[in-house]
């Protein structure tokens, strides 16, 4: 019989390779199929709505004096990050994108430093030094003109990684204080409210009539996966595991995206992806998961100290 920590295990394997898959699941809709506004739009209605039906089943309030975090929230983590994540996505290269996203516990330990007075050792600084230099030499590098990569896609991916970071460090002590799917339900309620004048235009000049069936598999994909499937299976995975055990899964995403481009651009002929897998961008891909591993163990045994 498995044990819950193997299935623990499995999930947050299930989750990463999900989100690796869907740097080009996505990329494959947009902007040919779709806009990249049009499906922040059904991304994060379709999730909501599936999350809103969970809610029915978990009866709890929220402290009126806990709506403007969650409005933050919802526009930091749901609204700019999912804007600037898909039409990111849409300008530049997946294999760029799914890197640029390893950066988020680089960001997260900055803000933290700001917003909570969490220590910056000497080697939490060095992390963020080779980390930050990676990131920015990948962005600077979408404008080579190799493969598919973009430098301005690669700064909105920034920003949706930026924003990402924020959100973690604001969304702590809510998901300390409520249930996770009360925490979810609310902020992608404001999410859309934010995202809905800018994205809707864009939904509704969308010509679904042209939809291939791939590309209505592709479409709930990206709705049902990367959202609301991946966050159930985390939620599962942390009963069982610690959140730093969780998080160090997210290098395993650019990891599939370049599997994946790799075996496109070897099985389809003149694919738009030959280009974008680059020894430059491979040194940036260490550079990043360096500094993050500088900052995670830092980070543990300023916790075992902290113990102790």
């Amino acid at each position: 019989m498995v044990s819950n920590k193997v299935k623990a295990h499995l999930a947050l394997l299930s989750v990463n390779i999900i989100y690796g898959a869907n740097y080009l699941v996505a990329k494959g809709l947009m902007p040919n199929k779709i806009e990249a506004s049009a499906l922040v739009f059904l991304r994060i209605s379709g999730a909501g709505l599936l999350f809103l039906i969970l809610k029915l089943f978990i009866k709890e309030k929220i402290d009126r004096k806990d709506i403007t975090r969650l409005a933050l929230c919802g526009f930091l983590g749901v609204a700019v990050n999912q804007f600037f994540s898909m039409n990111g996505l849409s300008l530049t290269s997946p294999v760029d994108a799914a890197i640029i996203i390893t950066a988020i516990p680089i960001f997260t330990v900055v803000i933290s430093y700001f917003l909570l007075r969490e220590p910056l050792t000497s080697r939490r600084i060095l992390g963020i030094s080779i980390g930050g230099i990676g990131a920015i030499l990948l962005i600077y590098l979408g404008n080579s003109g190799l493969g598919t990569g973009s430098l301005l896609g690669n700064i909105f991916v920034f920003i949706n990684a930026l924003a990402f970071a924020f959100y973690l460090v604001l969304v702590k002590p809510l998901m300390l204080k409520y249930k996770p799917v009360t925490v979810i339900v609310w902020t992608f309620l404001f999410g859309f409210i934010f995202m809905f004048p800018f994205c809707v235009e864009k939904l509704m000049y969308t010509d679904f009539t042209a939809f291939t069936v791939p590309n209505w598999v592709s479409l709930c994909y990206v709705v049902i996966g990367p959202t609301f499937l991946t966050y159930l299976l985390n939620m599962f995975a942390l009963q069982f595991v610690k959140p730093t055990v969780s998080s160090s899964y997210i290098y395993l995403q650019p990891a599939i995206a370049m599997i994946l481009v790799a075996l496109t651009s070897y099985w389809v002929v003149n694919s738009q992806y030959k280009g974008d897998l680059t020894i430059g961008k491979l040194l940036c891909c260490l550079l990043i998961f360096s500094g993050v591993y500088l900052i995670s163990s830092g980070s543990l045994k300023w916790l075992k100290n902290k113990r102790d």
